[in-house]
């Protein structure tokens, strides 16, 4: 089973579409509305829902965001 869906599967509904939603946002491109933080030192960005982490990187070329990540908030989120 992949991370993601376990994640998702343990969420909340509403939870699980505001998740969808961003991860949607991010690919398709469309980052207005979006907090986005740059993370320090990598070339990846993070947005959080609710407790949620979700960290991406950005194409050059399209200009779409291709997720690297979605975790809890914990100790290990930013850790390789």
């Amino acid at each position: 089973m992949d991370e993601i869906e376990k994640l998702l599967r343990k969420r909340n509904q509403q939870d699980r579409d505001r998740i969808l939603a961003a991860m949607k946002a991010i690919r398709e491109g469309e980052f207005s509305g979006l907090r986005i933080k740059k993370l320090s030192g990598l070339n990846l960005y993070r947005i959080r829902v609710g407790d949620v982490r979700i960290q991406f990187c950005i194409d050059r070329h399209s200009k779409k965001g291709v997720i690297d990540s979605v975790r809890l908030r914990n100790e290990g989120t930013y850790r390789e």
